[in-house]
């Protein structure tokens, strides 16, 4: 699945990056409609990890979709 398609999806994928990174609130997910950059930047904040990492649990993610 690339981006674009979990931009498009956001709201039924929500429920999967809930799963995968259980620190975000629900109403953080929604806000950030599927942008990618804001994603990474939440992950970063949230759980203290780099940006290359942040990057990287996107990635894995989004494969595994």
């Amino acid at each position: 699945m690339n981006w674009d398609q979990i931009e498009g999806n956001w709201i039924q994928l929500i429920g999967s990056a809930r799963a995968k990174w259980g620190e975000l609130t629900d109403d953080e997910l929604a806000q950030m409609k599927g942008h990618r950059d804001e994603l990474i930047g939440k992950l970063q904040e949230r759980y203290g990890v780099g940006k290359e990492e942040a990057e990287r649990q996107v990635d894995d993610w989004q494969a595994k979709l």
